[in-house]
């Protein structure tokens, strides 16, 4: 049996929707809760450079990318929240085809 990326997401602590609605960045208690890791864990994790995902250091806080979190959860970063490709910028600008093939 395969595991889904809803099922990862629901056992670490967030529900899929709240993980895919997440700001392109946030802290590391969002990142600690989605992960399924209690608060000082992750900050020694992060002190350590050993957290699961990369981490930035903001002044005293510790930020992460919703990229990298989608990414460590096996989910694409690239889908929106009902699992469809996002459009890029070279789909958007893309030529449509008026053929009926």
């Amino acid at each position: 049996m395969t595991t889904t990326s809803t099922e990862i997401a629901a056992r670490r602590g967030m529900q899929y929707e709240e993980v895919v609605a997440l700001p392109v960045a946030f802290d590391l208690e969002t990142a600690n809760r989605a992960l399924g890791i209690g608060r000082t864990k992750g900050f020694e994790l992060a002190k350590r450079g050993e957290y699961p995902v990369p981490v930035r250091r903001d002044g005293r806080t510790y930020r992460v990318n919703r990229a990298d979190l989608l990414r460590e959860l096996g989910m694409d970063p690239h889908c929106d929240g009902a699992g469809v490709a996002a459009p890029t910028p070279s789909d958007e600008n893309a030529p449509v085809s008026t053929s009926s093939h």
